[in-house]
């Protein structure tokens, strides 16, 4: 059974975690076209429980809790993606840059890298994010530089072992840059591993954002986010409402399904060179 046979035939698994995501990613991208409300209009009473007018409730200042969360996708999954994105710029071109460059630059960086993840990645972000505050920008580039450092571990690892093989000396035989062999040697034999690593930091980043937005640091209102839903309207628990239960609910939901396209790449990826020949 070749790799290419397995992509179109996934696991049920990997089927249901797909669907799930898709849905989330449709969410996000037509929220103006589907929400019932605006994601921020006053429409209601404060915590009004599920009903036919509102599907889900309302949340703590009366706005549909269906419509905060419709329009919640585009907001948390755009910013753990613009992070991921980041990140990976930063960590790979670093990862690769250290692995190729030569021994004086690897030491400079891994050292660096070491002293920066010797300080705890959730105490870093909310004191950068208490001095500099919470805008979208500040958010996904402090994100998107922390992450870039565990990013840069594993994409060293890969490299270090990608160069010392027989194309890459050939490469620099024929007197090819340090560029050309990062970006057509390198990279490309890197790909497999750094896409399922791609998932696992996307994951990571989703529940960090909703992390940061529960404890007010994060996306900031009126922006519907789904961490500072659950925030918002904890205390409803208290009087038999579940309005924070829903974002919770989508939270978990994309994480588990993210996790498990995740799995089925890993398993792909990890079968030996035999399996992906043609049967």
């Amino acid at each position: 059974m070749s790799i290419h046979h397995s992509l179109r035939n996934p696991p049920l698994s990997a089927k249901i975690g797909i669907v799930i995501f898709l849905f989330f990613i449709f969410c996000a991208v037509f929220a103006p076209l589907i929400a019932p409300y605006g994601e921020a209009e006053s429409v209601g009473k404060t915590w009004i429980g599920p009903s036919a007018e509102f599907w889900l409730g309302t949340d703590n200042i009366g706005r549909d809790m269906l419509s905060r969360i419709i329009y919640g996708a585009r907001m948390t999954l755009g910013v753990a993606a613009a992070c991921t994105l980041l990140s990976f710029l930063i960590g790979v071109t670093m990862g690769l840059l250290a692995a190729v460059a030569g021994k004086t630059v690897d030491q400079v960086l891994s050292r660096f890298i070491d002293l920066m993840l010797s300080i705890p990645i959730l105490v870093f972000a909310l004191m950068i994010l208490s001095m500099l505050g919470s805008s979208l920008l500040t958010l996904v580039i402090t994100i998107g530089v922390l992450d870039s450092f565990r990013v840069f571990r594993l994409a060293r690892s890969i490299a270090v072992n990608i160069v010392v093989t027989e194309f890459v000396e050939v490469a620099r035989l024929r007197g090819e840059g340090l560029w050309w062999i990062m970006r057509r040697e390198v990279l490309p034999n890197a790909l497999p591993p750094m896409i399922a690593e791609f998932g696992l930091r996307f994951c990571f980043n989703f529940l960090f954002v909703a992390g940061l937005s529960f404890l007010g640091l994060g996306i900031q209102p009126p922006f519907a986010d789904w961490g500072g839903m659950v925030r918002e309207n904890g205390r409803s628990i208290a009087f038999g409402i579940p309005a924070p239960l829903w974002p919770a609910l989508a939270i978990a939901l994309t994480t588990i399904s993210v996790n498990m396209i995740v799995d089925w790449i890993l398993s792909i990826n990890a079968r030996p060179s035999g399996a992906s020949a043609e049967m």
